[in-house]
Parts: structure tokens; C-alpha cells; sequence
């Protein structure tokens, strides 16, 4: 995996970037995709990590999403594969929750702004 931070602050740490973070994934069949971060979480006392695979225009119209299993080493991030159903179940009820609360989050500004007006 290879990151690529848009931000010119960044600091290497992941978790609380609020740039344009991308990173090359490099697929089993050697093909490259590049994805942005989507979140880093938390689940069971592991850390996982969402990412949102781009096309070559920097879009995402499928909204397929690649969850993986993230681990933070001396030489950096490393992604492994989830193999356990069980553990990508719990994994991929995390993120639905993070996504429940991101798009309450967004309702809630609408409406601050909307009675600001």
C-alpha cells in the first residue's frame, strides 16, 4: 500500500487526516487501484480500515467500498485480508454504523444551516 497525501501538514499519521488521503492498493493480479480513505476504526480491538477505490477521474459511481484489517508497523500501515465471516460481519456492521452517524451528522448541518437563513 502505498499512501498518497494531498495535504501539505501531513504529519504520516493516518487517523486524523483531514487532506485528500489516498492510497495505491496493489490487487493478487498485480493491478493498481487507487482509493481514498474513507475511516480508520476501531472493532473488537483490532483497527480496520474503509477504502473507496477511484477511477481514473477520481470518481466512484459503483459505491463498492474495500474493507481491510489494518495494521500500523515500524515500516507503516499494512492491510491484510479479513478471512473470518464472523469478523467481517462485525467489521461491516461498524462501518454501516459509521455511515448511519456520518449521514446524521450532514442531516443535522442542513438543517442548522437552513434555520440560519
Amino acid at each position: 500500500m502505498e499512501t498518497n497525501c494531498n495535504d501539505k501538514a501531513c504529519t504520516g499519521n493516518c487517523d486524523s487526516c483531514d487532506g485528500n488521503l489516498t492510497v495505491t492498493l496493489t490487487l493478487d493480479n498485480d493491478e493498481q487501484i487507487e482509493c481514498a480513505i474513507l475511516t480508520i476504526f476501531p472493532v473488537n480491538g483490532r483497527d480496520y480500515i474503509a477504502l473507496l477505490p477511484l477511477d481514473e477521474n477520481g470518481e466512484n459511481e459503483d459505491g463498492e467500498v474495500y474493507i481491510y484489517r489494518y495494521i500500523k508497523e515500524n515500516g507503516g500501515p499494512t492491510l491484510e485480508n479479513i478471512e473470518d465471516d464472523e469478523e467481517y460481519e462485525a467489521v461491516a456492521d461498524a462501518f454501516d454504523e459509521f455511515l448511519d452517524a456520518a449521514e446524521y451528522d450532514e442531516i443535522v448541518e442542513e438543517e442548522e444551516l437552513d434555520e440560519e437563513d
